[in-house]
């Protein structure tokens, strides 16, 4: 007979709360050997005691209760060891968000760098292109414009058109201000793209800008959105209009994201003549 354990004693033997033991109980993650149906009072088991072990190290892993619960009822040992490969994997990425932050915070700390670019104004003529255009969540911007990026140049491709310039996006300002708003991803061509899934012919407009460089990581281009902000608040060039960023080198040229380098273009007003 196996030996059991009241869930005060349990909760001593392991560590859990006696609240948190009978969720536990409630969401069929860990459930008593037995529940009196008189007084509903539940017994563990001894040989309990390494499962819910188990389980305290999975949740010390921060691994949510759904997981645990696919784990411990896993059928065999492949499939356990799926479920958690990829709770490492996520904690992995996690950890690597974490480094990025803290290495970002140490640089914000230091003070500006030294070596930031210089602002350009530029005046740019509208150019034909091929597009794609959706309402997003700024969240999912950055893996909706790589996915949209695949589909325009699969579609030039296979159309037989021939890129004549660099891809950009352009953002409005719900983007920013909301989180959520309409995005606009184009690559210039030499012809009228033939509409296609997502995927359209339209004409990237005209505009005149202040334009500065990012190189290295997309998370990190904050710090040049608000020297290239600085500017042109300093030299009161604002106006209204989207946000243009030109991808010069990303996925598509290297995986490497230290060595992408993208221009932020910011729509202003710019005097006739004026220098760049």
């Amino acid at each position: 007979m196996t030996s059991q354990l009241s869930i005060g004693d349990f909760s001593r033997a392991t560590h859990f709360t006696v609240k948190t033991l009978r969720h536990y109980h409630d969401i069929g993650v860990l459930a008593p050997a037995e529940v009196d149906p008189q007084t509903g009072y539940r017994r563990y088991g001894v040989d309990q005691i390494p499962t819910a072990q188990v389980v305290r190290r999975f949740r010390d892993l921060g691994m949510p209760l759904e997981e645990v619960k696919a784990v411990l009822a896993a059928s065999d040992a492949d499939d356990r060891n799926r479920h958690i490969g990829a709770h490492l994997s996520r904690l992995e990425e996690e950890l690597g968000r974490t480094q990025l932050a803290v290495s970002s915070l140490r640089d914000l700390l230091t003070g500006p760098p030294a070596d930031v670019p210089a602002v350009q104004l530029r005046s740019v003529p509208a150019v034909r292109a091929a597009a794609v255009s959706a309402t997003v969540d700024s969240q999912d911007c950055r893996a909706w414009s790589e996915g949209a990026l695949g589909e325009l140049y699969a579609t030039l491709a296979g159309q037989g058109l021939r890129e004549t310039g660099p891809a950009c996006g352009l953002f409005d300002d719900d983007m920013f201000t909301r989180h959520r708003g309409v995005a606009t991803v184009f690559v210039p061509c030499d012809g009228p793209v033939r509409p296609i899934g997502r995927v359209g012919p339209s004409v990237l407009p005209a505009a005149e800008l202040a334009v500065i460089g990012h190189h290295g990581r997309p998370i990190e281009a904050d710090r040049s959105y608000g020297a290239l902000a600085g500017y042109v608040a300093r030299h009161a060039l604002a106006v209204d209009g989207p946000v243009r960023e030109v991808y010069l080198v990303g996925r598509r040229e290297t995986p490497d994201e230290t060595r992408w380098h993208t221009e932020i273009c910011w729509p202003v007003f710019r005097p006739s003549g004026s220098a760049g």
